[in-house]
């Protein structure tokens, strides 16, 4: 397998994550010490104590991302380790942060690092157990688990866009799959539309993929040809 990876962005965001985290402790705790200090600048204490929490928030959605480890794009590449060099693998280069073309199609891979059990109801995708711990992570150094549908729906729009802007042959079927990377996931959701799964699991369904709806060649090097072409810095992993 091909990887082409923006190690640039990557490094900017992970460095830019940690400057944010640390500005948020500083804020929190200068907040924190004007309550004891200073009595009667409460409401600046106040004030510190807010902007510091949306601090530490900013910083854990660029940590979470870039700052991680493993980062998810590294535990991506992991998952689907293995797969034959037919396939590339993009991270942060085309209009979805984590792309997969090969003899199994185009998808939007969306990882996801929340923990629990992962199931499907009222169409949506909902995150229990945990107890008081996930509450806490949730609050302070984990983000909810949001809408993973609705992402993956629009990774696929902006890729079908970008395809049928650049290809002038048919526009080719763009799949997502949304992949809980964290091992304490237990992921129930075979009724979800979108394939939801865990990391373990992902090679093998691309690899299922391929066999049962194998994407023509010729289509998948039009559409390779105009992605970002890989460089000396990439790697191929087999």
């Amino acid at each position: 397998m091909k990887i082409i990876s923006n190690d640039k962005l990557i490094k900017r965001y992970g460095t830019l994550g940690k400057y944010l985290n640390i500005a948020a402790l500083v804020v929190l705790f200068g907040g924190m010490a004007l309550t004891y200090f200073r009595a009667d600048l409460f409401y600046v204490a106040l004030i510190a104590l807010f902007a510091g929490f949306i601090l530490s928030q900013v910083s854990v959605f660029f940590i979470n991302r870039w700052g991680r480890v493993p980062r998810p794009d590294q535990q991506i590449t992991s998952s689907l380790k293995g797969l034959t060099n037919d396939y590339t693998l993009y991270h942060y280069n085309t209009p979805v942060s984590h792309l997969l073309v090969g003899p199994s199609g185009v998808w939007a891979i969306l990882p996801y690092y929340q923990r629990g059990r992962i199931t499907y109801e009222n169409k949506k995708l909902k995150q229990k157990g945990g107890g008081i711990g996930l509450a806490y992570l949730k609050i302070f150094a984990q983000e909810g688990i949001g809408r993973p549908d609705l992402d993956a729906k629009s990774d696929v729009e902006k890729i079908t866009s970008f395809l049928s802007k650049k290809l002038a042959s048919e526009i080719p079927l763009v799949s997502a799959a949304i992949v809980f990377t964290d091992k304490r996931a237990d992921v129930q959701a075979d009724s979800a539309p979108i394939p939801t799964l865990t990391a373990d699991k992902l090679k093998d369904y691309i690899r299922r993929q391929a066999k049962e709806n194998p994407y023509p060649i010729d289509l998948i090097n039009k559409i390779k040809a105009i992605l970002p072409q890989e460089e000396k810095n990439n790697r191929k992993q087999d």
